[in-house]
Protein backbone atom coordinates (compact mmCIF):
# COMPACT_ATOMS: atom_id res chain seq x y z
CA UNK A 1 0.00 0.00 0.00
CA UNK A 2 0.95 3.21 -0.82
CA UNK A 3 0.32 6.39 1.04
CA UNK A 4 0.86 10.29 0.32
CA UNK A 5 0.69 13.29 2.68
CA UNK A 6 0.07 16.37 1.01
CA UNK A 7 1.49 18.87 4.16
CA UNK A 8 3.11 21.79 4.45
CA UNK A 9 4.65 20.08 7.44
CA UNK A 10 6.93 17.22 6.26
CA UNK A 11 8.33 16.68 9.22
CA UNK A 12 4.76 15.24 11.02
CA UNK A 13 4.67 12.35 8.83
CA UNK A 14 8.61 11.64 8.77
CA UNK A 15 8.99 11.46 12.39
CA UNK A 16 5.42 9.42 12.74
CA UNK A 17 7.11 6.94 10.63
CA UNK A 18 9.46 5.67 12.98
CA UNK A 19 7.93 4.78 15.40
CA UNK A 20 4.92 1.88 16.99
CA UNK A 21 2.62 0.58 14.22
CA UNK A 22 3.23 2.52 11.54
CA UNK A 23 7.33 2.00 12.06
CA UNK A 24 7.02 -1.48 11.67
CA UNK A 25 4.56 -1.48 8.64
CA UNK A 26 7.50 0.76 6.97
CA UNK A 27 10.55 -0.82 7.44
CA UNK A 28 8.70 -4.68 6.86
CA UNK A 29 7.60 -2.95 3.43
CA UNK A 30 3.93 -3.49 4.18
CA UNK A 31 3.38 0.28 3.31
CA UNK A 32 5.27 3.01 1.67
CA UNK A 33 4.47 6.28 3.57
CA UNK A 34 5.65 10.00 1.66
CA UNK A 35 4.94 13.71 2.07
CA UNK A 36 4.41 16.16 -0.40
CA UNK A 37 4.75 19.68 0.31
CA UNK A 38 2.95 22.31 -1.48
CA UNK A 39 5.38 24.64 -0.94
CA UNK A 40 7.95 22.88 -3.20
CA UNK A 41 5.39 23.43 -6.17
CA UNK A 42 4.82 27.01 -6.00
CA UNK A 43 5.93 28.94 -8.86
CA UNK A 44 6.46 32.64 -7.69
CA UNK A 45 9.96 33.37 -5.58
CA UNK A 46 8.44 33.74 -2.10
CA UNK A 47 6.76 30.03 -2.92
CA UNK A 48 3.47 31.15 -1.17
CA UNK A 49 0.86 28.82 -1.05
CA UNK A 50 -1.66 30.81 0.32
CA UNK A 51 -3.89 33.88 0.18
CA UNK A 52 -6.57 35.93 1.43
CA UNK A 53 -10.42 34.54 0.43
CA UNK A 54 -11.96 35.98 -2.19
CA UNK A 55 -15.51 38.19 -0.42
CA UNK A 56 -12.97 39.40 2.97
CA UNK A 57 -12.95 37.16 5.98
CA UNK A 58 -10.21 36.55 8.61
CA UNK A 59 -7.76 34.10 7.92
CA UNK A 60 -5.83 32.97 4.61
CA UNK A 61 -6.89 30.35 2.20
CA UNK A 62 -4.51 27.71 0.45
CA UNK A 63 -4.03 28.16 -3.23
CA UNK A 64 -5.06 25.62 -6.04
CA UNK A 65 -1.80 25.86 -8.02
CA UNK A 66 0.55 24.75 -5.36
CA UNK A 67 -1.74 21.73 -4.34
CA UNK A 68 -3.11 20.23 -7.72
CA UNK A 69 0.77 20.42 -8.47
CA UNK A 70 1.60 18.21 -5.50
CA UNK A 71 -0.93 15.85 -5.73
CA UNK A 72 -0.16 15.58 -9.39
CA UNK A 73 3.89 14.95 -7.91
CA UNK A 74 2.07 12.38 -5.90
CA UNK A 75 -0.01 10.38 -8.77
CA UNK A 76 3.81 10.24 -10.11
CA UNK A 77 4.83 8.58 -7.68
CA UNK A 78 2.65 5.88 -6.99
CA UNK A 79 2.22 5.09 -10.38
CA UNK A 80 -1.10 4.03 -10.64
CA UNK A 81 -4.35 5.87 -9.61
CA UNK A 82 -4.97 6.53 -5.90
CA UNK A 83 -8.23 7.72 -4.00
CA UNK A 84 -8.03 11.28 -2.74
CA UNK A 85 -8.99 11.89 0.58
CA UNK A 86 -9.53 15.81 1.91
CA UNK A 87 -9.30 15.43 5.95
CA UNK A 88 -11.87 18.53 6.92
CA UNK A 89 -14.46 19.32 9.45
CA UNK A 90 -16.76 19.38 6.97
CA UNK A 91 -16.24 15.48 5.58
CA UNK A 92 -18.03 12.48 6.80
CA UNK A 93 -17.40 11.33 9.93
CA UNK A 94 -14.29 8.75 10.22
CA UNK A 95 -16.23 5.10 11.76
CA UNK A 96 -13.91 1.67 12.09
CA UNK A 97 -16.07 0.38 9.27
CA UNK A 98 -14.69 3.20 6.99
CA UNK A 99 -11.06 1.97 7.63
CA UNK A 100 -11.41 -1.51 7.11
CA UNK A 101 -12.59 -0.62 3.78
CA UNK A 102 -9.76 1.65 3.27
CA UNK A 103 -7.44 -0.67 4.18
CA UNK A 104 -8.88 -3.50 1.82
CA UNK A 105 -10.37 -1.79 -1.33
CA UNK A 106 -7.55 0.84 -1.70
CA UNK A 107 -3.84 0.62 -2.57
CA UNK A 108 -3.12 4.16 -2.92
CA UNK A 109 -4.24 7.09 -0.86
CA UNK A 110 -3.46 10.34 -1.19
CA UNK A 111 -4.27 11.97 2.18
CA UNK A 112 -4.22 16.43 2.18
CA UNK A 113 -4.09 18.46 5.17
CA UNK A 114 -4.81 21.60 5.18
CA UNK A 115 -3.95 24.87 6.55
CA UNK A 116 -5.39 28.48 7.69
CA UNK A 117 -9.07 28.93 6.95
CA UNK A 118 -9.28 25.78 4.26
CA UNK A 119 -7.90 24.95 0.95
CA UNK A 120 -9.73 27.29 -2.09
CA UNK A 121 -12.97 25.02 -3.24
CA UNK A 122 -11.63 24.54 -6.92
CA UNK A 123 -8.84 22.45 -5.83
CA UNK A 124 -11.38 20.42 -3.68
CA UNK A 125 -14.02 20.38 -6.78
CA UNK A 126 -10.96 19.11 -9.26
CA UNK A 127 -8.63 16.68 -6.63
CA UNK A 128 -10.86 15.22 -4.11
CA UNK A 129 -12.69 12.01 -4.08
CA UNK A 130 -13.69 11.45 -0.50
CA UNK A 131 -14.02 13.96 2.52
CA UNK A 132 -13.44 12.64 6.21
CA UNK A 133 -13.64 14.27 9.44
CA UNK A 134 -12.41 12.94 12.42
CA UNK A 135 -15.00 14.71 15.04
CA UNK A 136 -16.95 17.68 15.26
CA UNK A 137 -14.88 19.72 16.53
CA UNK A 138 -11.76 22.26 14.85
CA UNK A 139 -7.82 21.80 14.82
CA UNK A 140 -5.63 24.01 12.98
CA UNK A 141 -4.57 21.71 10.11
CA UNK A 142 -5.55 18.35 8.42
CA UNK A 143 -1.83 16.99 9.77
CA UNK A 144 -2.97 15.18 13.02
CA UNK A 145 -6.18 13.99 11.38
CA UNK A 146 -4.55 12.08 8.65
CA UNK A 147 -1.70 10.31 10.98
CA UNK A 148 -5.15 9.12 12.55
CA UNK A 149 -6.58 8.18 9.90
CA UNK A 150 -3.24 6.23 8.58
CA UNK A 151 -2.82 4.59 11.92
CA UNK A 152 -6.43 3.33 12.10
CA UNK A 153 -6.06 1.81 8.19
CA UNK A 154 -2.53 0.47 8.94
CA UNK A 155 -4.59 -1.94 11.94
CA UNK A 156 -6.34 -4.02 9.00
CA UNK A 157 -3.16 -4.28 6.69
CA UNK A 158 -2.22 -8.07 6.91
CA UNK A 159 0.87 -8.71 8.77
CA UNK A 160 1.23 -5.06 10.23
CA UNK A 161 -0.13 -6.02 13.61
CA UNK A 162 1.85 -8.31 15.64
CA UNK A 163 -1.83 -10.56 16.26
CA UNK A 164 -3.87 -11.44 13.51
CA UNK A 165 -7.07 -10.94 15.81
CA UNK A 166 -6.50 -7.88 17.14
CA UNK A 167 -7.85 -5.62 14.75
CA UNK A 168 -10.39 -7.71 14.40
CA UNK A 169 -11.37 -7.49 18.41
CA UNK A 170 -10.91 -3.38 18.65
CA UNK A 171 -14.10 -1.68 19.66
CA UNK A 172 -16.25 -0.64 17.07
CA UNK A 173 -15.25 -3.84 14.79
CA UNK A 174 -17.77 -5.86 13.19
CA UNK A 175 -16.33 -8.87 15.62
CA UNK A 176 -16.55 -6.88 18.83
CA UNK A 177 -20.23 -6.82 19.78
CA UNK A 178 -20.94 -5.99 16.25
CA UNK A 179 -19.97 -2.93 16.52
CA UNK A 180 -20.00 -2.31 20.08
CA UNK A 181 -17.01 -1.38 22.35
CA UNK A 182 -14.17 -3.91 23.84
CA UNK A 183 -14.68 -6.01 27.33
CA UNK A 184 -12.00 -5.06 30.24
CA UNK A 185 -8.34 -6.49 29.80
CA UNK A 186 -6.16 -7.66 32.77
CA UNK A 187 -2.51 -8.62 33.29
CA UNK A 188 -0.10 -9.40 35.95
CA UNK A 189 0.35 -9.14 38.85
CA UNK A 190 -3.14 -10.88 39.59
CA UNK A 191 -3.55 -8.53 42.55
CA UNK A 192 -2.78 -4.82 42.62
CA UNK A 193 -3.49 -2.87 45.90
CA UNK A 194 -5.97 -4.68 46.99
CA UNK A 195 -7.69 -5.62 43.76
CA UNK A 196 -8.07 -8.83 42.03
CA UNK A 197 -8.06 -9.80 38.32
CA UNK A 198 -11.73 -11.59 37.40
CA UNK A 199 -11.33 -15.62 38.58
CA UNK A 200 -13.10 -16.74 35.45
CA UNK A 201 -10.04 -15.14 33.27
CA UNK A 202 -7.74 -17.41 35.36
CA UNK A 203 -10.14 -20.62 35.03
CA UNK A 204 -9.05 -21.60 32.03
CA UNK A 205 -12.44 -22.03 30.58
CA UNK A 206 -12.32 -20.71 26.97
CA UNK A 207 -16.26 -20.96 26.57
CA UNK A 208 -16.46 -19.28 30.10
CA UNK A 209 -14.21 -16.18 29.44
CA UNK A 210 -15.40 -15.90 26.16
CA UNK A 211 -18.99 -15.33 27.61
CA UNK A 212 -17.75 -13.32 30.70
CA UNK A 213 -16.15 -11.34 27.87
CA UNK A 214 -19.31 -11.23 25.43
CA UNK A 215 -21.61 -9.41 28.71
CA UNK A 216 -19.07 -7.19 30.03
CA UNK A 217 -18.86 -5.92 26.08
CA UNK A 218 -22.53 -4.97 26.13
CA UNK A 219 -22.59 -4.10 29.27
CA UNK A 220 -19.65 -1.49 28.51
CA UNK A 221 -21.46 -0.34 25.57
CA UNK A 222 -24.95 0.32 27.27
CA UNK A 223 -23.55 2.49 30.38
CA UNK A 224 -20.78 4.31 27.66
CA UNK A 225 -22.31 4.07 24.20
CA UNK A 226 -25.81 3.50 24.29
CA UNK A 227 -26.02 4.74 20.83
CA UNK A 228 -24.28 2.30 19.73
CA UNK A 229 -26.67 -0.50 20.84
CA UNK A 230 -29.67 1.62 19.43
CA UNK A 231 -28.12 2.49 16.12
CA UNK A 232 -27.69 -1.63 15.71
CA UNK A 233 -31.12 -2.03 16.58
CA UNK A 234 -32.07 -0.20 13.96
Amino acid sequence: MKLALITLFPDVIENFKAYGVTGRAVAENKIDLQSFNPRDYATDKHRTVDDRPYGGGPGMVMRCEPLIAAVQAARDWMKDEALVVYLSPQGKRLVQARTEELAVEEQNLILIAGRYEGIDQRAIDNLVDEEISIGDYVLSGGELPALVLIDAILRHVPGVLGHAESAGQDSFSEEALEGGLDWPHYTRPEVFEGQTVPKVLLSGDHKLIEKWRSQQATAKTRKMRPDLILNRKN
